[in-house]
């Protein structure tokens, strides 16, 4: 027996050690950098010390994570935002980039196994005298040899590069479906925001309506009494000019509805010419979003998620490059049958074989490359230094956005509390001087500017309630929204 495995010895020396360093990784060991965080958000403690009360939305039991625009109660902007989501062209084309990511992942983890095929390899050759070994002039008949082998190939992964290469596209696997998370959150957030500037406009457009039917109404009694001698003609034509005045600013509602109009239609996959949103004023009340800790954003925000896989593929194409300054080692099998006579071709006899390595085609290792080998591990190392630092600069962007986002809200909530305190104000103004200009007290210039204040305080009224949607809509998306499943056509891919 010791001398049948004799000749052995050797190789199974050669693969016994192959599987002890099998899987070994010159890659770093990976470790997120620590970035600067606080306790909790500046804007939430000033808030909290304001006393600021708002309604908490809460999300119906049961629903997924990810809904998070059902807080507002809103189903023209549930049915927009579920059209968007299934119809909106770039987040389809980030989904086709995530099923491209995921391809790629696999075609990488297809060399982590040995590799087989078969082939049939007939050919027939005219060997020269010379090449034999024979006298010049000697006839060699020219013969057909036919060959079915099968192949295998395997590479031994000694130093890590096989396997530092998958965990790289691996991490960009989860990077891209990072960031179609983020595609998505970001889409459903402009939604959002699009849907509550037009519903603001609606508003804007029902008070200019009510304004101009009032301030007609205005207009022709003003003429009744200059027709009696009651009054000048300068009290119409100030009349007439107000109403002009209504009249064009409802111009530029309307045109900025139609236009806003027109972006629904895109984010939601439809041509603008066959989309269409019945006018309804806005009427969403104040949500609260509890903003939760900063330590918690670097866990939600799919951004800073892909942030740090990107830097974990960097890390590992490091293994890459430095398994570069190694051997690579492929293991190479053969069997098949070769035979000038298709008869004889499957007869055991006939049955050939080979088993690597062979040296100078199997163990490769670079002698000299004019530093190519360690300009691409300096190159790789940097990258790894920049994914870090985009990391980290995600980080401090998101942080920002999200105090952004809570003195926002903080901020529009106090301007609309004064805001109703202003227009509650106007408005008896209003009723003052009305019922002063009827007693021939005041002229009439005086309820024109009574009226333009009254006017103009609801116009601000309705556009604070419109940004203080929008920007509750911006500290969802800026904590990172939810995380809710994958859909399920992508989820399959």
């Amino acid at each position: 027996m010791n001398n049948v495995m004799k000749p052995y010895l050797p190789t199974l020396a050669t693969l016994t050690v192959a599987l002890v360093l099998a899987g070994c990784s010159l890659a770093p060991t990976y470790k997120v950098p620590e970035t600067a965080t606080a306790p909790a958000f500046k804007e939430a403690e000033a808030a909290a010390a304001e006393g600021a009360q708002w309604k908490t939305g809460t999300p119906a039991e049961g629903q997924q994570r990810g809904d998070w625009w059902k807080v507002f109660g809103d189903a023209d902007l549930d049915r927009l935002i579920e059209a968007a989501n299934t119809y909106n062209q770039d987040l389809a084309a980030s989904a086709a980039r995530l099923k491209q990511a995921r391809a790629f992942t696999g075609a990488t983890e297809a060399d982590l196994y040995p590799q087989l095929s078969i082939g049939l390899d007939p050919t027939r050759t005219q060997p020269s005298a010379a090449s034999l070994g024979l006298p010049d002039g000697t006839r060699i008949p020219a013969r057909t040899v036919l060959k079915a082998r099968a192949f295998a190939g395997y590479e031994l992964d000694l130093f890590g590069r096989v396997a530092s290469s998958v965990n790289a596209a691996r991490a960009e696997g989860d990077a891209a479906g990072d960031l179609y998370r983020s595609v998505q959150l970001a889409l459903q957030a402009d939604t959002a925001q699009a849907y509550f500037a037009l519903r603001t406009l609606d508003s804007e457009r029902e008070l200019l309506n009510a304004t101009i039917r009032l301030r007609e109404d205005a207009l022709s009694l003003l003429k009744k009494r200059y027709d009696a001698g009651e009054t000048t003609d300068l009290d119409p034509a100030r009349a007439e000019a107000e109403l002009g005045t209504a009249r064009a600013d409802l111009a530029t509602i309307e045109r900025r509805r139609a236009n806003q109009e027109h972006a629904l239609a895109v984010l939601t996959g439809v041509p603008p010419a066959q989309f269409a949103l019945a006018a309804h004023p806005f009427d969403t009340a104040p949500v609260a979003i509890p903003p939760g800790l900063p330590s918690e954003l670097l866990e939600r925000r799919p951004d800073i998620a892909a942030a740090e896989r990107q830097m974990a593929a960097a890390n590992a194409r490091i293994g890459v490059a430095r398994a570069a300054f190694f051997p690579r080692i492929s293991l190479t099998g053969l069997f098949g049958f070769e035979s000038s006579d298709l008869s004889n071709l499957f007869k055991w006899s006939s049955r050939t074989w080979l088993l690597g390595p062979l040296v100078g085609t199997t163990i490769a290792q670079t002698v000299f490359d004019g530093g190519r080998n360690s300009a691409n591990l300096a190159g790789a190392r940097a990258a790894h230094e920049e994914s870090a630092a985009h990391y980290r600069q995600t980080v401090l962007v998101a942080f920002r956005e999200v105090e952004d986002s809570l003195a926002d809200v903080r901020w529009l909530s106090q301007q609309g509390a004064a805001l109703d305190s202003a227009l509650a104000g106007a408005r008896r103004a209003q009723r003052i001087s009305r019922s002063r200009y009827d007693a021939g007290a005041v002229d009439y210039l005086t309820v024109i500017d009574a009226d333009r204040t009254v006017l103009q305080s609801q116009r601000d009224a309705n556009q604070v309630a419109g940004l203080r949607a929008a920007a509750t809509v911006s500290l969802v998306r800026s904590l990172g929204g939810g995380w809710g499943p994958l859909p399920e056509a992508v989820a399959k891919h």
